[in-house]
């Protein structure tokens, strides 16, 4: 069975790179959205927030979220998501799925698990 795999990140995330080459390693087709060219749907968000929970997704040590001054911000789930799909350099990456497995960040166990399988 063929493994594609969606890769969302973007091209200067050194873990986005990492996942990249992890898959092209092992010659495994990757799907690449570069999320300064274009958004991951409020729909996909979902996807990883009904797993992980909205505050995973939320990378809370990048620029974007010191500059932005949302350190003291108290927003909602829902509100958080809204800002994630408007502004996707708040985004914890890289968000990787392969049907309907999904991680966030640098997993290279589970992805090995994902190829074993």
């Amino acid at each position: 069975m063929a493994i594609e795999v969606q890769v969302f990140g973007t091209k200067k995330c050194q873990e986005t790179r990492k996942a990249l080459r992890f898959f092209a390693e092992r010659r495994i087709k990757t799907h690449f959205v570069d999320l300064h060219v274009k958004a991951a749907s409020p729909g996909e968000l979902r996807r990883f927030a009904q797993k992980f929970g909205v505050q995973a997704l939320v990378d809370r040590e990048g620029k974007r979220f010191a500059d932005l001054g949302l350190r003291s911000a108290a927003l909602s789930d829902d509100r958080w998501l809204d800002r994630l799909a408007d502004d996707p350099m708040l985004l914890r990456t890289p968000l990787t799925r392969w049907q309907q497995r999904l991680t966030i960040g640098a997993a290279e166990a589970t992805w090995k698990e994902w190829i074993a399988s």
